[in-house]
């Protein structure tokens, strides 16, 4: 592994990042329409084992990220696209990284409040953490393919 594989594995930590924060959502609506308290109490562990999953895969990411940009000494990466699909590229980057930063405070602040049992908190901020941190993570994986897979900036002679 080099460093030019990085960022292909910090999209792959996004993608399972996103796939763990989808099936726990569908774990807690499971657990809301549950028949009786066992399968409730059922869905709710397997709600939080894939939110945790995912908040580990987040930080695993995190590392990855911050180890890429030391590694190249904060180079960043051209974007190759131009007109119109750069204005949607550099839209979507700004609100990405912006969400990111807001991210990095709401998962623990949200996560702390699961795991000191205030579920009424847990349940407020999770429905503004919840939506966030999906489309952060969304976008990650956007943004790696856009700037590596379909407008890569062309190499230099």
């Amino acid at each position: 592994m080099n460093v030019q594989d990085i960022p292909a594995l910090n999209a792959a930590l996004n993608a399972l990042a996103t796939a763990l924060m989808t099936a726990g959502f569908f774990f807690i609506r499971q657990a809301r329409l549950a028949p009786n308290e066992t399968a409730r109490a059922g869905a709710i562990a397997r709600h939080r084992a894939s939110m945790i999953s995912a908040g580990v895969v987040s930080a695993v990411f995190l590392i990855g990220y911050v180890a890429h940009k030391i590694l190249v000494r904060g180079v960043h990466t051209p974007f190759g696209g131009t007109g119109a699909i750069a204005t949607v590229y550099y839209t979507m980057l700004i609100s990405h990284i912006l969400l990111a930063i807001a991210i990095a405070y709401l998962v623990p602040r949200t996560f702390l409040l699961a795991f000191r049992g205030d579920y009424p908190r847990h349940r407020a901020w999770a429905k503004w953490t919840f939506p966030i941190w999906y489309y952060v993570s969304v976008t990650g994986v956007l943004v790696y393919f856009f700037l590596y897979r379909w407008w890569p900036a062309a190499a230099k002679a």
